[in-house]
């Protein structure tokens, strides 16, 4: 089954940042309103790439909420090739259709309510860090207030999510998260209860 054009590009993005000394560092940023329906969609992308990919040094997975200005300090001290912004975007589209955007053509795209838009937040860590910057883009079916994601979304979530695994594996930027056996399941509740959680965030479907 071929890629959606979204992922091959961004496999492009990642090969061209590629270098002979170490692999390219991606940082992924979920962004919006968490309780305004599809808006979500960026920190539910965000949240299960952090429980589908095992922990590297390649890698940052932000949920940044309707404020990513406020994680910049985070971004900057990972010292990203590549910001990968994750957001609801206004793009006359079906619901649930998904596009990767270059930075300069965010302008007026997201559908959520952020303090700063993702191009003045691009712009500045474009400046700042010397990074690239791209969005991936999710159309929004609905974003009332109380919602829960629409089931085109929530959909293009899951496929955002399968997409970037894959990309990172293939690029041995970072590899899947195991699945638990059922052996592991079994034995695990008790086991699971005693760990401590670790703090960790061109085109179309």
């Amino acid at each position: 089954m071929p890629r959606p054009s979204w992922q091959v590009a961004l496999s492009i993005t990642l090969r061209h940042l590629r270098r002979t000394d170490r692999l390219p560092k991606v940082a992924v940023v979920g962004m919006g309103q968490t309780l305004r329906g599809d808006d979500a969609v960026g920190p539910t992308v965000a949240g299960e790439l952090e429980r589908s990919l095992m922990e590297s040094e390649s890698v940052l997975i932000l949920d940044t909420g309707p404020m990513p200005e406020n994680f910049t300090g985070m971004i900057r001290s990972f010292g990203p090739d590549l910001v990968l912004l994750v957001d609801a975007a206004e793009m006359g589209e079906i619901g649930g259709k998904i596009h990767l955007l270059d930075y300069r053509d965010c302008t007026g795209l997201s559908a959520s309510t952020h303090t700063l838009p993702p191009s003045v937040i691009a712009d500045y860590m474009i400046q700042e860090m010397g990074c690239e910057v791209a969005l991936l883009g999710v159309q929004p079916l609905q974003t009332d207030i109380g919602a829960p994601l629409s089931d085109p979304v929530r959909s293009a979530a899951d496929q955002a999510v399968a997409g970037i695994v894959e990309t990172f594996r293939i690029h041995e930027i970072a590899g899947p998260r195991a699945e638990p056996s059922r052996s592991e399941t079994d034995q695990g509740m008790t086991g699971w209860q005693n760990t401590t959680m670790g703090a960790g965030p061109l085109e179309d479907v």
